[in-house]
């Protein structure tokens, strides 16, 4: 499960020699929620109570939130803006159940497989969510044109290629999600092996 925020912002350039390199900054978070249970199922159950929200009324077993913040520096010189740099941050926050009931030898290689599922599956979506950043990077180099005292149609610009991209990589997040969570996908086959006895 994914929750996501976007936000732009602009900065006025100031002239300097030389062209600086874009760049993107990660940062990656970690958090937890302790559950009990003597069997699986109970392992299952306290998760469904317990695990991060997902919609109104049900709960996700575990979490990959992220917020993207663009930083655009933008200079004009002869009646060209230019996109100086654009420097992305992306905040990752996984939220992963942690065990904290004793379990005898069986259920702990079952747990130990269930959760190297759920690490597999989060940490896909950490993957996408870093590649929209590369390709975000990509699109906006070099970006240039002939505009205004404020670089209004720059800026448009730069936020019409973003929208775009973090549409296409959110679609790709919702596939992934839709195979993984499909009747027989990976997440049920992760919960049947680790509720069986």
């Amino acid at each position: 499960m994914r929750r996501t925020s976007l936000a732009i912002l602009a900065a006025a350039g100031v002239l300097l020699c030389g062209a600086a390199s874009a760049g993107t900054r990660l940062t990656v978070h970690v958090r937890t929620y302790d559950v009990a249970g003597k069997t699986g199922a109970e392992l299952i159950e306290a998760m469904d109570g317990l695990g991060p929200r997902h919609g109104h009324a049900t709960r996700a077993i575990a979490e990959t939130g992220y917020a993207v913040h663009w930083k655009l520096d933008v200079t004009r010189d002869n009646g060209i803006c230019r996109l100086r740099q654009a420097n992305g941050t992306i905040d990752i926050t996984y939220t992963f159940p942690r065990r904290m009931s004793q379990a005898g030898p069986a259920l702990g290689r079952r747990w130990e497989r269930f959760m190297a599922g759920v690490r597999q599956h989060e940490h896909t979506h950490g993957r996408i969510a870093k590649q929209m950043m590369r390709a975000t990077d990509t699109a906006l180099a070099g970006l240039k044109r002939q505009d205004n005292w404020f670089c209004t149609g720059l800026r448009r610009d730069a936020r019409r290629r973003i929208d775009t991209i973090y549409a296409d990589y959110e679609a790709r997040q919702n596939a992934f999600d839709a195979r993984e969570h499909r009747d027989g996908g990976h997440v049920e086959q992760l919960v049947d092996a680790l509720i069986k006895k």
